[in-house]
């Protein structure tokens, strides 16, 4: 390894000082962000909100200190089915309710998986990377498809958000610290007393962790009532639901026509074949985390059959790139870091994934598309980080940043071919647990 030479330094820094931009940048980043020093208006002409295909969506929700924008997300895609049916011009959908037993099923999931590992020593790779992960808000779009599948959902009045569900940085402490002396302990109690001890501390810690939930998120629902006020402003209610038998009624199986695409163009993964990572999953015995890798083309035709059906689209990219908060933008030429430093965030999207630049870790709907000759220049997205930013909570993406940081999208199979549904048929190829495409949306 070679090491920094001081008098290298010395030639490096009279060249800073030969050049003027340098110390332009460096007052003008006295006082303010590198971000405000960078941006550029060159583009921000063409980000309005004008689109082709504009679908009609309610309010923006607001996820708060939690990572649970794939829930959101997921359940504003059904809050539009539900009110479609029902003719109801604003309500929500229960993200705690599915938040909170998705936090029960994960360290469930979790304990099981230390049960399965206990021969691995305390350094084993994939045991280090489970209990450093930890058990957390985010999550996958079949992980939500299992939390429904089994315990249905309701709407918001009848399980609403607390302090905790708003804020889960505190309960997700206390929950990972339980997991790891679990693990911990259940090393120890296996080598002495055998599995079916650790299968009893098992089940005494999932029941702790259980009641901390009650807690904190509150009594689930038993029964409730379906109360809303149609377009028409008539008060409707119906009465006696159930969390299930309410899914059951508004949303039955269709959660299970949908199917997760991935754009991951990478050597180790060929497009036109199907992806699962091992140890990713909430719900023991639930649906499997499933991905269909297509090539970015077919990706945006399918999405656009969908929004062209007035149904809008599930999605999952990496949002710490280019983002305007302020004007609501996505886009890879809203910032200039060339020209000020000859830094940029440009590299192959494959490549991004493979060395860690880049990877999904937020989930949001496209809602919108404007089409020129045919070709996609911007897309609406309806975030949940509350209406007080960007237009009212919603958002652009330029056509160029969703090519390169977009990786995931939900669609209905029927708009699939045959070649792809068959796909879909066979047994996924198993990554590791830490591929990038296992990561999760918060």
């Amino acid at each position: 390894m070679e090491e920094i030479k001081l008098n290298q330094l010395e030639k490096d820094l009279e060249a800073y000082k030969a050049d003027d931009k340098n110390t332009i940048l460096r007052h003008a980043l006295n006082n303010n962000s590198l971000n405000q020093v960078i941006i550029s208006h060159d583009t921000i002409k063409d980000m309005d909100f004008n689109f082709t295909i504009n679908i009609k969506t309610m309010p923006v929700t607001n996820q708060k200190q939690s990572g649970r924008c794939w829930i959101f997300a997921a359940t504003n895609l059904l809050r539009e089915m539900i009110a479609k049916e029902c003719g109801i011009r604003n309500f929500e959908l229960s993200q705690s309710y599915i938040a909170f037993y998705d936090r029960l099923e994960k360290v469930n999931y979790t304990l099981e998986t230390i049960i399965e590992l206990l021969d691995k020593d305390y350094d084993d790779r994939t045991l280090t990377f489970l209990l450093q992960n930890g058990i957390g808000d985010g999550g996958q779009w079949d992980m939500f498809v299992s939390i429904v599948n089994k315990y249905g959902v309701c709407p918001k009045n009848a399980f609403p958000e607390t302090a905790t569900s708003s804020g889960t940085r505190e309960s997700a402490s206390l929950i990972n610290f339980t997991v790891r002396k679990f693990a911990s302990d259940a090393k120890e109690l296996y080598e002495s007393k055998g599995l079916e001890a650790v299968k009893r501390l098992k089940k005494t810690v999932l029941r702790k962790v259980y009641f901390l939930l009650v807690n904190t998120y509150g009594l689930p629902p038993e029964k409730f009532d379906f109360e809303y006020t149609d377009k028409d402003d008539n008060y409707k209610i119906e009465r006696g639901f159930t969390p299930l038998s309410y899914k059951e009624k508004y949303i039955g199986n269709r959660l299970n026509d949908f199917v997760s695409l991935i754009n991951a163009p990478t050597k180790s993964k060929p497009f036109g074949k199907t992806y699962t990572i091992k140890y990713l999953g909430n719900v023991v015995g639930g649906k499997q985390v499933t991905h269909l890798n297509v090539e970015m083309k077919r990706l945006k035709q399918l999405v656009l059959a969908q929004l062209k059906d007035n149904q809008i689209v599930w999605f999952g990219s990496d949002v710490g790139f280019y983002g305007d908060r302020a004007n609501g933008v996505w886009d890879d030429n809203r910032f200039d870091a060339k020209t000020a430093f000859d830094l940029d965030w440009k590299m192959d999207k494959g490549e991004s994934l493979d060395y860690r630049a880049s990877a999904m870790n937020h989930a949001m709907c496209i809602t919108g598309v404007a089409l020129k000759n045919g070709i996609t220049t911007k897309w609406k997205i309806e975030n949940s980080w509350g209406s007080d930013v960007a237009k009212e909570g919603y958002y652009i993406m330029s056509a160029s940043w969703f090519d390169q940081f977009v990786y995931q999208a939900v669609v209905d199979k029927k708009y699939l071919s045959d070649e792809e549904r068959a796909a879909l048929e066979k047994k996924p190829v198993e990554l590791k647990p830490w591929d990038p495409m296992g990561s999760l949306a918060d």
